[in-house]
C-alpha cells in the first residue's frame, strides 16, 4: 500500500485552515463564540464534537504566547494571559472597572444563594440595597429576574445570567469558589478576570 504524499499535504493543509478560520472568527467577535455560531459559521461541516477536537488543538497552538483560548458560559474567546494583565493594565489604566465591595457583595449573594429576592440580600448582607447597585447589575446584563416567589408582593426572584460567569471567566456556577468569604473570593475573581 501506498501513501500519496498530495493527499496527506491537502489534509494536513485543510486541518491547518480550519484551525486559522476558527483563530479568525473568534478573534474579531467583540464576545464569546458559541459552539452553535461556530457550527453556523462552518455551515454544519462540522460536528460539535469535531469544532470541540478543532478548538483543543487551537488552545494548545496558543501555549507559549501571551494570549490564551478560554471557555466560558457564553463560548469561546481570546483575552490576555494573566502574567500579562499588570502590564496591559499600566498601558491603558482606565480600561479595567473596579468592583466596589458592595456590589461584590451584592453579586455574591445573587450567584450563591440564587434565586433571591431583594429583601433576601438585605437580609444576608444586613444593610440596605442600594438601587443603583442593582441596577449596574442589570444594565450589565449580570444578572435577570426569574419568576416571582409566591408571597405577598410577588417579590421578583433574580439570577445571574451567562453574562455574569463570562465576566469572570467560568463556564458553571459549580466553579465558585468555595463559600467561606463570598466577598474576599468575588475581589480575587475579579483581579483575575480578563479585562477587555
Amino acid at each position: 500500500m501506498t501513501i500519496d504524499q498530495n493527499n496527506v499535504f491537502n489534509v494536513d493543509e485543510l486541518h491547518h485552515e480550519v484551525l486559522m478560520q476558527l483563530e479568525a472568527i473568534i478573534f474579531a467577535s467583540d464576545a464569546p463564540v458559541s459552539l452553535a455560531r461556530l457550527k453556523e459559521a462552518f455551515q454544519n461541516q462540522y460536528s460539535k464534537q469535531q469544532l470541540q477536537q478543532y478548538l483543543q488543538q487551537l488552545s494548545v497552538l496558543q501555549h507559549g504566547r501571551s494570549i490564551e483560548l478560554i471557555e466560558t458560559a457564553q463560548g469561546y474567546r481570546f483575552q490576555v494571559r494573566a502574567k500579562y494583565r499588570n502590564m496591559i493594565a499600566q498601558v491603558w489604566p482606565d480600561r479595567p472597572t473596579r468592583l466596589s465591595p458592595s456590589l461584590l457583595e451584592t453579586v455574591a449573594v445573587i450567584a450563591y444563594h440564587q434565586p433571591v429576592t431583594r429583601a433576601d440580600i438585605e437580609q444576608i448582607r444586613g444593610v440596605t440595597n442600594n438601587s443603583q447597585i442593582l441596577r449596574t447589575l442589570f444594565d450589565w446584563n449580570w444578572i435577570k429576574e426569574s419568576g416571582y416567589r409566591e408571597l405577598p408582593g410577588r417579590p421578583a426572584l433574580l439570577v445571574t445570567t451567562p453574562q455574569f460567569l463570562n465576566a469572570f471567566g467560568l463556564v458553571s456556577l459549580d466553579q465558585l469558589p468555595p463559600l467561606q468569604d463570598a466577598k474576599e473570593a468575588f475581589m480575587a475573581l475579579d483581579a483575575q478576570a480578563p479585562k477587555s
